[in-house]
């Protein structure tokens, strides 16, 4: 099973008023487990940058002014991600963006149904709690002492690691799963036991072997733990 964890960076809060992308980042995880494959990529917004974003993301007009359009990069991005499942912090936001960029290059959409929303799966399991991904992290322990601010690989790498805990720990594959799961995650039987197998398995002892054990079992006398009934 593929995944790919990723986080973007915008103008503001609205493409239908004009906000665009200026960053993507993304960490693709494999059995749920990082492969070390990354999708980064600054984007040339053609806008100026409102001081209120460039405050969360340090991302400013001259550094952006030489990036790419998405127009440009639009086709190594979907190659990227391919048909896996997208995990995303507030995940409505990240793909209303994705998906007014792709419709502007007339690009495919993004299906919704793809978005795994990490916000919705923390709101679930701690109702009542703070969710933000900072908050996430001093919950699980994760270092995220880098993140002076926002930048889109950054917290995609840090988002990777609060998956795992919130779907059950860094390598939940290790778990026993059962048949029957709708969901079609691992599930964990906790009343699993080995069983005998159908067919036992040939001796590897031969018959040399065997000879000599049983002469060294004769020697220990009629004492010996083996001869115990």
């Amino acid at each position: 099973m593929r995944e790919i964890v990723l986080d973007t960076e915008t103008t503001g809060f609205e493409p239908e008023t004009g906000d665009r992308i200026v960053e993507i980042g993304a960490v693709e995880l494999v059995r749920h487990m990082p492969t070390g494959r990354t999708y980064h990529q600054y984007i040339n917004p053609q806008r100026a940058m409102p001081q209120s974003a460039f405050e969360v993301h340090g991302l400013g007009d001259d550094f952006l002014a030489d990036k790419p359009l998405f127009a440009a990069i639009a086709d190594d991005f979907l190659e990227f991600i391919g048909d896996a499942n997208l995990v995303i912090h507030n995940a409505s936001f990240d793909m209303k963006f994705l998906n007014a960029e792709l419709g502007w290059v007339s690009k495919p959409l993004i299906a919704q149904d793809r978005a795994i929303d990490t916000l919705t799966i923390a709101r679930r399991k701690f109702p009542g709690a703070p969710a933000s991904l900072d908050a996430l992290c001093r919950r699980f322990g994760i270092d995220n002492s880098a993140r002076t601010l926002h930048g889109a690989l950054l917290d995609s790498e840090i988002l990777a690691e609060v998956y795992l805990e919130l779907i059950g720990g860094r390598q939940p594959d290790f778990g026993l799963a059962t048949g029957g799961n709708a969901g079609g995650g691992a599930v964990s039987d906790d009343n699993w036991r080995a069983r005998p197998r159908a067919t036992p398995l040939p001796s590897r002892l031969t018959e040399v072997e065997a000879e000599a054990h049983a002469a060294f079992v004769a020697g220990l006398g009629d004492g010996a733990l083996w001869s115990r009934k």
